[in-house]
């Protein structure tokens, strides 16, 4: 089994895979009277039809070193996850060959960071690391399926060491 080491999220290592949201630098602007600083369009969201929505997810803690056995992708939208608590939580992604995802990487956020993925981005399930794992999902509301899942033949060991 190959082990995929955890990095820490960055705009630039993200940068192939979707949008880094987060208050890094100064706001763009300061709005309600000057006591709200807006950081302004973080995310490119993408629908090749449908609407955006946004859902509740509450997903179950996981525990490292994870066995990553699948990937998916949504081809009709993109796909951002912002935590509804300052933990961090894992992302993993993978290259995209076409039909098949390439290699694999995978990130940690830290406190106040949350993800946008491009659509058609491969990448691994909503993966908190803390409870209570809750988070708004902003992603495509329509008809058909927006899903495809690619299982590996020899599962990964995610960790944050050898």
């Amino acid at each position: 089994m190959k082990t995929i080491l955890i990095q820490p999220l960055t705009v630039e290592a993200f940068a192939p895979f979707g949008d880094v949201l987060d208050i890094t630098g100064a706001p763009d602007k300061l709005i309600n009277q000057g006591l709200c600083g807006r950081y302004h369009d973080r995310a490119t969201l993408d629908f090749s039809d449908g609407r955006a929505g946004i859902s509740l997810f509450e997903a179950k803690p996981r525990d490292l070193p994870l066995t990553l056995e699948m990937v998916e992708r949504h081809p009709d939208g993109s796909q951002t996850f912002v935590p509804m608590s300052f933990d961090p939580f894992l992302v993993i992604t993978a290259e995209n060959l076409g039909d098949t995802p390439g290699q694999v990487h995978a990130f940690e956020t830290r406190s106040g960071q949350a993800i946008n993925f491009h659509r058609g981005t491969w990448h691994g399930v909503l993966t908190p690391l803390h409870a209570p794992g809750l988070f708004a999902v902003v992603d495509r509301i329509g008809p058909g399926a927006n899903l495809e899942e690619h299982w590996f033949d020899t599962p990964y060991r995610v960790a944050r060491d050898v």
